[in-house]
């Protein structure tokens, strides 16, 4: 009787820590021209955003797609331009989660939006430098602030080489890259 209770107990132990157990966090290869960058996204902070991000991954929608918006000691900015300069249709916008305690570090991945708190749909930015001041600070259209939901794991170099590259105004659009910067692909990895 005592070893049934026993395992009885242990199953009830096991069970309870598998139902609470924290989310496991997405992880995102993004094949460049310039290298390999992993992302580690954060399911628990940023749920929706979260959820948002790998939904476009998995669809494919970022495969081929390029880093239009490069500025040094700030960010690199990609997810909805493709080579010839045209936007690329993106879904509908993802509440703005940037009040979930991510700051905009550096290596950290956020949400590009419009001037509007709720309006990021596909493009996302890596920091390249502590953006403190993207952070959020209130609820109110300035200062909603940008969603980080995740970091650079690997592929630091990776980051720094993007941002170093030669930038040129083209069609409307500052700080683009001489030479392309392509997502060749992107994928969740197990």
């Amino acid at each position: 009787m005592k070893k049934i209770l026993s395992l009885i107990l242990l199953i009830s132990v096991l069970t309870t820590q598998f139902i609470f157990a924290e989310p496991v966090n997405p992880k995102v290869v993004l094949i460049t021209t310039k290298g390999r960058i992993v992302l580690e996204l954060n399911i628990s902070k940023a749920p929706l955003t979260t959820a948002n991000f790998v939904k476009y991954v998995k669809t494919g929608y970022y495969n081929g797609l390029i880093f239009h918006r490069v500025i040094k000691r700030f960010m690199i900015q990609g997810g909805g331009l493709k080579q010839n300069m045209s936007r690329k249709s993106a879904g509908s916008s993802v509440l703005n989660e940037a009040d979930n305690g991510l700051n905009n570090d550096k290596y950290t991945i956020a949400m590009a939006r419009t001037s509007a708190p709720h309006s990021a749909t596909s493009q996302f930015f890596i920091n390249t430098k502590n953006n403190s001041f993207l952070n959020f600070k209130s609820k109110s259209r300035r200062g909603w602030g940008y969603c980080v939901f995740g970091k650079v794991i690997k592929g630091f170099s990776v980051v720094d080489s993007i941002e170093e590259v030669e930038t040129t105004s083209r069609m409307g659009h500052r700080n683009v890259p001489v030479q392309h910067v392509i997502i060749k692909r992107a994928f969740l990895i197990k």
